[in-house]
């Protein structure tokens, strides 16, 4: 099968697509016949070098895909061959056939195109566990999305919204900050010539974010707590601002909040089923009426997949970015 390959360590140029030896579904597991793989930072993370794959994943990068069943492992019986389906991974979506967990299988959702199904696992699963499994947002309360117009925060904005709280984003342009708001993002802010910490005090009212979801780290961690309610709760799920930040625990104490923060790539498969789980009761349902929408905004064949990592490393893009087989 082709596959794609990270040549060393860098920038697109490091990106190879090769021939692999094609996989084969083990016990508890199915084989799907690659139609789309999403791109998402990890990935190029990974590219980079300073985010290797958990032990026992595959090098090929990839975290989410869409396709149909080819084979099914021993003591699957959930999905048949043929089936449309999408699927969360570790690795190894970026190729023609990826061996997945049956526990991290979805079918496609209603009225959703076999390709653009592939933009949902890895951004479902990612807001649902952080937003409502962990910090348990709730109707009514304020939620700050840092990174509001990519895959992972026009999920948020519409779950959020759907489920009765109240999103704000965050964004480094005007076109951007109006591109949220048609995915019901309540206000916006731009990181560039706003401070963010005040301007949702602002919004608020004086209250302040119940919640936030952080794609920054350690660049925004001091606004991020200044940022928050009493009660809050700030999600940390990425570093593109750095590891490492002073924190004031008499603020965070004074404002009786908590941090956490979470990966879910390197999850037990079993965690990673019980998140599948609960989107597919409490997300899918949502996608097929069409309160929740995917947001494709280009799609690449695989040996255009350099192009696509050089699209997303410009900065410019919104939604997601798909590679097609």
């Amino acid at each position: 099968m082709k596959a794609v390959e990270y040549q060393g360590a860098g920038g697109p140029e490091v990106i190879r697509v090769v021939d692999r030896p094609r996989p084969v579904a083990g016990p508890g597991e199915v084989l799907i016949r690659v139609a789309a793989a999403g791109l998402n930072r990890a990935d190029v993370q990974q590219r980079r070098g300073v985010y290797p794959p958990p032990p026992g994943a595959s090098v090929i990068p990839g975290l989410e895909v869409s396709g149909t069943i080819a084979e099914l492992g021993d003591g699957v019986d959930a999905f048949g061959v043929g089936a449309e389906v999408c699927a969360l991974l570790a690795g190894g979506g970026y190729a023609e056939y990826v061996a997945v967990p049956a526990g991290q299988v979805l079918p496609v959702p209603a009225a959703i195109p076999l390709v653009d199904a592939a933009a949902l696992p890895e951004v479902a699963c990612t807001v649902w566990s952080n937003l409502f499994m962990t910090a348990h947002v709730t109707a009514g309360d304020w939620v700050l999305i840092h990174g509001g117009a990519g895959g992972i925060g026009t999920m948020a904005t519409q779950l959020v919204a759907a489920f009765g709280a109240r999103p704000v984003v965050t964004a480094g342009s005007a076109e951007k900050l109006a591109y949220c708001r048609t995915f019901g993002a309540e206000a916006g802010i731009n990181y560039r010539d706003e401070d963010f910490a005040r301007r949702m005090l602002d919004i608020s009212g004086g209250h302040g974010a119940d919640v936030i979801l952080d794609v920054v780290g350690a660049k925004y961690l001091d606004r991020n707590v200044r940022a928050l309610a009493f009660g809050g709760r700030l999600v940390v799920i990425g570093l593109q601002g750095g590891a490492k930040a002073e924190l004031d625990l008499g603020l965070l104490m004074s404002r009786r909040a908590s941090v956490a923060g979470t990966t879910l790539r390197s999850r037990p498969i079993e965690e990673k089923a019980r998140v599948v789980a609960e989107v597919a009761a409490h997300v899918w349902p949502l996608v097929e009426t069409g309160t929740v929408r995917t947001a494709v905004e280009a799609r690449y064949p695989l040996d255009r997949v350099a192009e696509a990592h050089e699209h997303f490393d410009s900065g410019r893009h919104t939604g997601k970015i798909l590679l097609t087989m």
